[in-house]
């Protein structure tokens, strides 16, 4: 899981807003059993896509990423959110396919 970096709500601007790339951002929980379900498809996506696309992660129990979740509409996790030039370009809620996040990910290079 070293390939998805943990951001939190004092990072993301830089991390993922500022992005010279677009990153795709995972909303999870540890205590979510769907969302360690989704985190393998996330590992092998950040190799295929490995300096194309980044990819993060934000716990949703931790103290200041509450902000984050309920900026960006998370309801339920996992949640994935594309952004790109700093704009959400694509929600995913729920746990979804590596095929899916293939084609969302190629149609934004």
């Amino acid at each position: 899981m070293s390939n998805l970096k943990a951001v939190t709500n004092e990072d993301f601007e830089q991390s993922v807003i500022q992005a010279d790339t677009p990153v795709l951002v995972d909303f999870y929980a540890d205590w979510c059993g769907p969302c360690k379900t989704q985190t393998p498809i996330l590992s092998e996506l950040a190799q295929e896509f490995d300096g194309r696309v980044s990819f993060a992660k934000v716990d949703i129990d931790v103290e200041g990423n509450k902000d984050l979740a309920v900026k960006y509409g998370v309801m339920s996790v996992p949640t994935l959110i594309i952004f790109s030039n700093g704009e959400v370009k694509e929600t995913m809620v729920g746990v979804t396919s590596k095929s899916k996040l293939q084609k969302k990910l190629e149609q934004l290079l």
